[in-house]
């Protein structure tokens, strides 16, 4: 097949870029949903597509996957589809599914829009795209593209953060109780609270940047590249992802109680003002361990646990996500 012309987007938009680009006024959707929320949550979805871009005439496929090992082939089928007929890749989930999808269309060069089904959805809530299910079909067909920022662990992009040590314990832990108890925010916390107060090993790593090396000795590496999960924990470094910049967080090591009692210091958005935190700002890292050893360690992007082999490399994308979103001050007003 031949592919049509998609729509008018600078291949690379000037990052922080204030002027949106419009979509054709015709331009299809291809949304690709993960059905591990199950069945019924996909019923709703393809509910709303059909009641509220049916009765704007727009044309749209949706893509239902029922195993989570095949949505990056699906994501990546339908962002052919997407470049083919000059459409838009839609990604409706939690952030772990909008990462895959994200990643799609970021490789493919075609537009990105998100319909939020998660529990935390901050992808989603730091561009003031609405969690309301009807609201954000609806801002498909008004929303324009504005470039997002995503980052990159070796070859694992993220859109959200990235870790390595406790947090992806935390995150493992957290979907086993999911698995018992359901899916929400007080079962989330609760599952944290029984994986801080267990015995944890600390990390030793080295950290080159700009051509220093610092050592540094921590429970866990974090990465962040949300503006709105930084400003949340009470990160000073937040505002730095507007200059293209991504933030590392590393506790210092403490005892048990300790930490647990750094976690509520960030949950009540005052993390930066301890002594025990090391922060800093950057495009590129190189992560090794003290030995110089190749080995592989455990990674969370996006809330999805992965093996990868050190040197880690954690960097900024060298191209936007071309995002559809609300307008700057529009999206400020929704961000919550």
């Amino acid at each position: 097949m031949t592919p049509t012309a998609t729509p008018v987007i600078p291949a690379e938009p000037a990052r922080g870029a204030e002027q949106g680009q419009t979509l054709a006024p015709h331009a299809p959707f291809f949304i690709v949903m993960n059905a591990g929320s199950g069945r019924k949550q996909a019923d709703e979805t393809r509910a709303v597509l059909d009641r509220e871009l049916g009765a704007a005439g727009r044309r749209f496929e949706m893509c239902v996957v029922d195993d989570p090992g095949r949505l990056p082939a699906a994501a990546r089928e339908a962002a052919q589809l997407a470049f083919d007929q000059g459409g838009v890749l839609v990604g409706a989930g939690g952030d772990g599914t909008l990462c895959a999808v994200a990643e799609a269309a970021l490789t493919r060069g075609v537009p990105f829009a998100v319909l939020p089904r998660g529990t935390f959805n901050y992808f989603s809530r730091d561009h003031g795209i609405p969690a309301d299910l009807e609201l954000s079909t609806r801002l498909l067909l008004e929303a324009r593209v504005f470039p997002a920022q995503v980052g990159y662990v070796n070859g694992q992009m993220f859109i959200v953060n990235a870790s390595l040590g406790l947090y992806p314990k935390l995150l493992e832990d957290r979907e086993t109780y999911k698995q018992q108890f359901g899916r929400s925010r007080l079962v989330a916390l609760w599952s944290a609270l029984n994986t801080l107060l267990r015995r944890h090993r600390h990390l030793r790593l080295h950290i080159e940047h700009e051509g220093q090396v610092r050592d540094i000795r921590s429970s866990t590496l974090f990465v962040g590249n949300n503006r709105l999960q930084l400003e949340q924990i009470g990160m000073a470094e937040a505002s730095a992802l507007e200059h293209g910049l991504l933030v590392a967080i590393a506790p210092r090591p403490v005892g048990r109680l300790a930490h647990l009692f750094l976690s509520l210091r960030g949950a009540a958005g005052r993390l930066s003002d301890s002594d025990h935190v090391t922060s800093f700002t950057f495009e590129r890292i190189t992560v090794t361990h003290p030995s110089g050893r190749r080995r592989r360690v455990k990674i969370a992007t996006d809330g999805e646990v992965a093996w990868l082999q050190m040197p880690l490399e954690f960097r900024v994308s060298d191209k936007p996500l071309l995002l559809l979103k609300p307008e700057p001050a529009v999206a400020e007003a929704n961000r919550s």
